[in-house]
């Protein structure tokens, strides 16, 4: 019965995934990959401050708020509660745990009986010096959420899932441990910025297509609109004169030591990496477009191709740079609230700094967008149709 039952669940599945256009061989240089950056230190590990402590969970047994200060709606004092560690080198001792108030809306929180904290035991021997209550311990609920993101992609998407998920794990791994730890030490963050996005783009469009034509394609395409983005940040980054001190946390970079960095060029990097995700989808779906095509019209001429893959571009361009809209907005939703609570006058909101970076980041991101659909599309009129008329000669 259980047999039939998996067999019909199995058979349901691979309707639904279809026939899968690269094999599981693909995964083996991104699973090596993978393994290279998570053995591959920064340099950051072990920082002084965190030396002789523990970061744990705690589960909070009583609160004391006597010494809080509540004036409206912002808290300023100590927060003192008995918490009982659940994991570590002290785990099931209780302990009277601290939570400062700064009277930040943004940065403080507060303790209930019951909540989970995550809290750094500071310890000499075997003696707990002092507990620190950083925040709410929220990392088992991320996990629960990366489970579910995870089962749900593989179930629909079978091994193009599981592809998509190494391409999301090599990202993170690739901007933590390559890209940030290079910048931090002085390294050009534009250089760095455009050989990660190449490495991504590589690694994820030859998951996507395997290793022929169609990767050499996008993955051309998509570089190519990454570039001109490159170029266009650069050039009216200078021409709006935005500093890079706009990026939130930037200056608290400097106070920690790192004078010797360069804000507006780590801003700049972030103008082509942020679009990058979206220039390499339009690549990916002008390509396919286009083999598509050639595939049912052997022997279509390459101009002709091209001009299939330009209308291909048109039809997606117009959802793809609305969405880069809608992500970089969405983050300023707060701020556009405050301008319209205080009835700022357009001119001055257009004329702010932090509002013409956003506008910078949006624009030139579309604008490599734009170009990637016609490089793409010419990339793969000349290609795809030339690998096409080879094939049927031979």
């Amino acid at each position: 019965m259980l047999q039939r039952i998996f067999g019909a669940i199995l058979r349901f599945l691979r309707r639904i995934w279809g026939d899968q256009p690269v094999g599981w061989a693909t995964l083996l240089p991104g699973l090596l990959l993978t393994a290279v950056l998570l053995a591959l230190p920064t340099g950051y590990e072990g920082a002084v401050i965190y030396q002789g402590t523990q970061k744990v969970r705690a589960t909070v047994l009583a609160t004391n708020e006597d010494t809080v200060i509540s004036t409206g709606l912002i808290q300023t004092g100590d927060q003192v509660c008995t918490l009982r560690i659940e994991e570590g080198m002290f785990q099931g001792r209780e302990v009277q745990g601290t939570n400062l108030l700064s009277g930040s809306l943004s940065q403080d929180k507060i303790f209930a009986v019951g909540d989970s904290a995550f809290v750094v035991v500071s310890y000499q021997g075997d003696t707990i010096t002092s507990v620190t209550m950083i925040d709410h311990y929220r990392i088992t609920w991320e996990a629960v959420l990366a489970v579910i993101f995870s089962l749900l992609l593989i179930l629909f998407a079978g091994p193009g899932g599981v592809r998509a998920l190494l391409s999301f794990v090599i990202t993170v791994l690739a901007i933590w441990k390559v890209m940030i730890p290079t910048c931090l030490r002085g390294g050009n963050p534009l250089v760095m910025g455009l050989l990660l996005v190449a490495l991504l783009t590589v690694v994820i469009i030859v998951f996507v297509y395997g290793y022929d034509r169609r990767s050499l394609v996008a993955v051309l395409g998509s570089m190519l609109g990454t570039v001109t983005a490159c170029g266009l940040g650069i050039l009216f980054t200078h021409l709006l004169k935005i500093h890079g001190a706009v990026m939130s946390d930037s200056e608290t970079l400097l106070y920690a030591g790192y004078q010797n960095l360069d804000l507006t060029n780590i801003f700049m990097a972030s103008i082509f990496i942020g679009a990058a995700g979206a220039m390499m989808d339009l690549a990916v779906d002008i390509t396919s477009g286009v083999s598509e095509v050639i595939r049912k019209k052997p022997g279509i001429g390459p101009w002709e191709a091209v001009g299939s893959g330009m209308r291909i571009g048109q039809a997606a361009m117009g959802t793809m740079t609305t969405t880069l809209l809608l992500a970089y907005s969405g983050g300023c939703m707060a701020q556009l609230m405050v301008f319209m609570a205080q009835g700022t006058p357009i001119l001055n909101i257009l004329n702010y700094k932090y509002v013409a970076s956003e506008i910078l980041q949006t624009l030139v991101g579309s604008f490599g967008l734009v170009t990637v659909a016609p490089f793409t599309a010419v990339v793969a009129g000349l290609l795809l149709t030339r690998g096409d008329r080879t094939a049927r000669n031979a």
